[in-house]
């Protein structure tokens, strides 16, 4: 049977996948700079939108998410589900006249910041719970409904006088999730689950030209789902062991993509997501807080979200709380937690001791080739010398220290290479890759970086027919 709230182990498991689930729900809610007269706020909520039917039918938006997926429960299992949208929330400003009335206005100016209109987004969330026996055949459908509704609140100056209120509406939603599985074919004790989470508002705009913002109050916005099995495991999409291999190619999946979700090394979770995530994605543990800007670019946003004036500070605060927050995060972060930021590494490991040998049949037999050196380093081959070797250009024998002119030839494709025609430059060494093929390497003469590229080994490097001597080596 459904309930209307999630076990407490199942919200538990929820937990850790929640953090990435927040970054999905909110990603481009509001961009830097912050402030809803910025063009990049103007059009909103691009992932995740499920638009009413017939609002669908006129345009290229779409009514339904469709997410399939195998999974492997034990006996008396249960599945536990969270579809979780933000309810856009229409926000007026009004201003208190001197009759007592109150009229709409398209700023309110406040010491602290300046109220404008703007669409919230109200997160909803409408969990279920079923055992997994209860699933097949016809499965188990859930509708739901949100009602529309009317909020005002106060706003006052700094002195506590009222000098005006935000209005917000909120239109009517409704919808459906139906949860169905499946046995697949073949020795394997595997079912294919299918959830499906549908907008079946019956809104459809009076105005023919109605345009996006008209159906977005009565849309699901950023929809997505939590699955979790309380016994069991979830099979892996991106990466599915053989036996299911064709099974996972043969699931359908519109709309949004189901990754395993929650703590590494652990199955029982998927997060089906409109954006395209990998298995067990993570929020980098530096991240200070919410930027709403996708979390890749943190320590840019901190930095240039504190150097905002006064005045579009201002209006940022007056556009969105979670603005007012962002703003907040730059204006207050420690100097050591926006040093965090700049970058770590989480491919490196501690060496505790040398690495296993690699067997002596697995060694090129290759002439001059000494198996201490890899391959690919100039060292490991004694019949090749970068610094002494010579090829003959025109007559002319060209290495390490030769004059060269140089002309690019239309093999080319950089553009920089422009600038580098007719220039003179110094041959560092010569080359020779692993097809045969022989290459320059250059300095430029006359470029004041010379001593430094020569230090750290960054040459330009071009081929014979492609410089022409101008002295022998």
């Amino acid at each position: 049977m459904t309930t209307s709230v999630l076990p407490d182990e199942t919200a538990d498991r929820f937990a850790t996948a929640r953090q990435v689930a927040d970054a999905v729900l909110f990603e481009g809610y509001v961009l830097y700079p912050y402030r809803a007269s910025a063009a990049k706020n103007k059009l909103r909520w691009q992932f995740g939108v499920l638009v009413p039917p017939h609002w669908g039918a006129r345009s290229a938006e779409h009514s339904l998410q469709r997410t399939e997926c195998l999974m492997e429960p034990r006996s008396g299992a249960r599945l536990s589900a969270e579809l979780r949208f933000l309810h856009a929330q229409r926000r007026s400003v009004q201003r208190l006249c001197p009759d007592g009335e109150f009229e709409t206005v398209a700023e309110l100016e406040l010491p602290d910041r300046v109220l404008v209109p703007w669409d919230e987004g109200v997160e909803e969330r409408v969990p279920l719970d079923a055992e997994i026996s209860r699933l097949t055949g016809e499965g188990v459908t859930v509708p739901f409904t949100r009602p529309a509704g009317e909020e005002t609140e106060p706003v006052h100056d700094a002195d506590g006088r009222l000098v005006g209120r935000l209005v917000r509406r909120r239109a009517e939603l409704r919808g459906r999730v139906r949860l169905t599985a499946s046995e697949l074919d073949g020795p394997y004790a595997a079912l294919r689950l299918t959830a499906t989470v549908e907008n079946t508002s019956g809104w459809q705009p009076e105005d023919t030209d109605a345009d996006r913002d008209a159906a977005l109050p009565h849309s699901l916005v950023g929809a997505h789902l939590f699955l979790g099995l309380s016994a069991g495991s979830f099979v892996s999409m991106t990466d599915p062991p053989e036996w299911a291999a064709g099974a996972v190619a043969a699931c359908r999946n519109e709309h949004v993509w189901p990754v395993l979700a929650g703590d590494s090394g652990c199955a029982d979770v998927v997060l089906s997501s409109p954006i395209i995530l990998e298995d067990h994605p993570a929020i980098a543990p530096e991240s200070p807080g919410a930027l709403y800007d996708a979390l890749e670019i943190d320590e840019i946003l901190a930095l240039r979200t504190a150097a905002l004036t006064d005045q579009e500070k201002r209006e940022a605060r007056g556009t969105d709380p979670r603005a007012a927050e962002v703003i907040e995060l730059a204006d207050t972060m420690p100097p050591e937690v926006l040093e965090r930021l700049h970058g770590a590494v989480r491919a490196l490991r501690e060496v505790t001791g040398p690495g296993p040998a690699a067997p002596d049949d697995l060694t090129p037999d290759v002439p001059g080739l000494r198996p201490d050196t890899p391959w690919w380093d100039p060292e490991s081959d004694r019949s090749v010398d970068p610094v002494r070797d010579r090829i003959t250009v025109d007559g002319h024998a060209v290495g390490a220290g030769s004059r060269v002119l140089l002309r690019p030839g239309l093999r080319r494709t950089d553009a920089q290479d422009l600038f580098l025609q007719g220039r003179t430059a110094h041959v560092e060494a010569v080359l020779h890759d692993v097809d045969g093929g022989v290459h320059l390497a250059v300095t430029v003469e006359g470029d004041p970086g010379v001593d430094i590229r020569r230090e750290q080994g960054r040459f330009l490097y071009f081929q014979p027919d492609e410089i022409a001597p101008l002295e022998d080596a």
